[in-house]
């Protein structure tokens, strides 16, 4: 999709170069004229842009070289991203309106456009979205004999079924709300499916309203299935909870008709802000505000379709929403609960063929992983390489007597994973655990909340980082007792210590017994823990502190290559690109020659392809099977290449308000990430390239060139 303000934005980028004054030919060198990097028309606004990867994910859902059952996975993800986009960066926008503090970013672009331009995208996207559902995906199920049953095709056998199920599990569960002066409309929790219902009569006393609510309890499934023998044919046979509910809706108010029932759901403000001067106890402070997550204003109402305009204006008042919040749906209003149908529908030849990781060599065949690594460091891309040798690297530690000390830090995880059992283990076999947790990991700080209180009751020392910086970094130090020293073996991680999106994402592990990474380590975590100073690394680079001038550090080295005349080339992978120093650095690089290079799976402000600008970038997206989530560069240095893998994107808040850490990366192992870098430049099926007006195009194979899938050839190169 271009978008009319970015193509104007950019179409007045290329007249800005255009429009400097000619300089006369001369015998002598003559440098560039200046141009204002700071001009708000070469930088795409952050939220539109990431609307742009939303839609790349829809787009996911019409690929019919993916199996069914994942396209609808793909068309039931753009939902969660979208309630998510809601929840915190409309949210955001609409915040700053009403209180009065409109900021705005590199872009220039007020909020009030911002929430306009992104309501009209999302309007037109989401309808899309339900035409996929209804006119090509369910049809396509249909005939793979997955058959979602609508009321008005119910069999007398199925309806006698359904209307025992209804009373025998809704019935006892559901608490429909007349609404009078004594029971005033609800309050509602963000993003549950309720009805709005209408109703003829009086009830038991007297009272007639016109008008209910029914919450559905989100304890029942949203999708249930039908006994077999009570279908016709083979296949499998669903039925919508809503279908249960506005199918029986008059048994819930006896004696009084019901004369229209309608599905709704109202998405609000999930972000939570802190006043960090005021807070004395982060734990408890996070505990008392996740309650107030699911009641947050409201920032967006989705409602059937069929809903009679009186009651839509309805709804709209008492959640003081406008039309354009309001979006209008054909089908499902909570899509996202839909993904159910993995668990209900057995049908393998429907969804991606299964793979075993691989595990190098070195490792699998060295039971003593320490031993492993005292040979040489491992570099893990999983989820083609296994997360095992991870958690393994955890759990023999556990076990070892020679191991003193574990530190660790925990962003994402789950209270019972392998990697929190580890821990457990070890601390009640009497070791020195120390755990990192960031509380405010989003969607997850009830879950470490959870995971901090079983830490601490095995004997772990549990801390929660820095107040005011995200402890974003993934390290893992184990210190262990060898012939009379203290050796130190280090993780160091792109990704989460989660094993579960270890098998979904892609993201790179270095294990090492590095004594000088190994010090490094140590100082970040000693930097964590305790107070001082900021401590001088060795070969690590760490935010908020180094890694950003590193960074900006290696364009400008690039940059002054190519004005001499030697190779210069940049590559850098990131999930988003929105600092605006370094898109300088990089506008810069490209001016002086230098070949740039940029997989950009989420936001990128950087407007590649305008002449005498960016014409030496490329910035392409990945979207496929796995989510792309690794954070790498490669500088090409004149030959001497210098590769660095981190914890943190290209953006703000990584590399200036939370703490991350960033590794370098040497012979084999830098080989290997340029020639996997390479690939994701190679991939001419399941990347998206950028232009200059902020649109997206897919790539497709030339005429009589092969098909070739970056994340195909890794499982070919390391899967099983």
């Amino acid at each position: 999709m271009v978008e009319e303000t970015a193509v104007a934005q950019s179409e007045a980028a290329v007249a800005l170069l255009e429009s400097r004054e000619s300089v006369p030919i001369t015998d002598e060198p003559v440098e560039e004229p200046p141009v204002d990097l700071k001009a708000p028309e070469l930088y795409i606004n952050r939220e539109l842009s990431h609307l742009q990867f939303n839609i790349r994910v829809l787009e996911q859902a019409l690929d019919e070289k993916h199996p069914l059952l994942e396209r609808l996975m793909f068309l039931l993800i753009f939902s969660s991203n979208l309630d998510e986009f809601f929840e915190i960066r409309v949210a955001e926008q609409l915040h700053q309106l009403k209180y009065g503090r409109e900021a705005v970013g590199p872009d220039a672009m007020h909020p009030e456009k911002i929430i306009s331009r992104i309501a009209e995208i999302c309007h037109a996207q989401i309808e899309r979205q339900y035409q996929i559902l209804n006119e090509t995906l369910f049809p396509e199920m249909e005939n793979e004999g997955i058959h979602f049953l609508r009321r008005r095709i119910w069999t007398d056998k199925q309806r006698e079924w359904i209307r025992t199920y209804f009373n025998d599990n809704v019935v006892p569960v559901i608490s429909p709300v007349g609404l009078d002066p004594s029971h005033p409309f609800p309050r509602l929790v963000n993003k549950s499916l309720n009805f709005i219902v209408e109703l003829d009569g009086k009830d038991a006393f007297g009272r007639q309203t016109g008008m209910a609510i029914i919450p559905a309890p989100r304890s029942l499934p949203r999708l249930v299935r039908l006994p077999n023998e009570i279908c016709e044919g083979d296949g499998d046979h669903l039925i919508f909870l809503s279908s249960l509910i506005h199918e029986f809706a008059d048994d819930l108010f006896p004696g009084m008709k019901v004369k229209g029932c309608f599905q709704f759901r109202i998405t609000r403000n999930a972000d939570l802000t802190f006043d960090f001067e005021e807070i004395e106890d982060l734990a408890n402070t996070l505990r008392g505000e996740l309650h107030s997550r699911k009641y947050g204003d409201a920032v967006r109402l989705e409602v059937d379709n069929r809903t009679p305009e009186e009651l839509i204006h309805f709804l709209q008042q008492e959640y003081t929403l406008n039309e354009s919040q309001t979006y209008r749906v054909n089908g499902p209003v909570n899509l996202t609960r839909l993904m159910a149908v993995r668990d209900l529908v057995e049908r393998n030849d429907l969804r991606w063929k299964p793979f075993s990781p691989g595990i190098p060599g070195k490792i699998k065949d060295q039971k003593d992983i320490f031993k492993a690594l005292k040979q040489s460091d491992q570099l893990l891309l999983h989820p083609f390489q296994s997360f095992i040798p991870v958690v393994d690297l955890l759990r023999q530690s556990a076990k070892d007597p020679n191991v003193v000390a574990i530190k660790q830090t925990l962003y994402r995880t789950g209270v019972k994973s392998d990697i929190v059992n580890a821990l457990v283990e070890a601390a009640r076999s009497g070791k020195e655990v120390t755990v990192v947790i960031e509380l405010r990991a989003r969607f997850d700080e009830e879950s470490n909340l959870h995971l901090a209180s079983r830490l601490q009751e095995a004997g772990c020392l549990v801390v929660y980082g820095v107040v005011g910086y995200k402890c974003h970094a993934k390290a893992m130090l184990i210190v262990r007792q060898e012939n009379g020293k203290l050796v130190r073996y280090s993780h160091l991680g792109t990704g989460n210590y989660h094993s579960g999106t270890a098998r979904l994402y892609s993201d790179y592990s270095f294990l090492t017994a590095d004594h000088e990474v190994g010090e490094d380590v140590h100082k970040v975590f000693q930097q964590l823990t305790g107070m001082g100073k900021i401590q001088k690394l060795k070969k690590l680079y760490n935010a908020p502190f180094t890694l950003h001038a590193k960074m900006l550090e290696m364009i400008q080295r690039e940059t002054r290559l190519a004005k001499s005349g030697k190779d210069a080339h940049i590559m850098v992978k990131v999930n988003g690109l929105t600092e605006p120093k370094m898109i300088r650095a990089l506008y810069d690089a490209s001016r002086a020659g230098v070949k740039i290079d940029l997989i950009i799976r989420g936001m990128c402000r950087l407007r590649p392809g305008i002449p005498k600008l960016s014409e030496n970038i490329r910035v392409r997206s990945i979207i496929g099977r796995f989510l792309e989530h690794t954070r790498v560069c490669y500088f090409a240095n004149n030959g001497k290449p210098e590769v660095f893998a981190a914890s943190a994107d290209w953006m703000e808040r990584n590399m200036l308000n939370r703490v991350e850490t960033g590794f370098p990366l040497f012979g084999k192992n830098a080989d290997r990430m340029k020639k996997e870098l390479d690939y994701y430049m190679m991939d001419n099926c399941q990347s998206w390239e950028l232009h200059a007006d902020g649109s997206y195009t897919q790539n497709h194979p030339e005429e009589g060139e092969e098909r070739f899938s970056a994340q195909d050839r890794l499982m070919d190169d390391f899967a099983r």
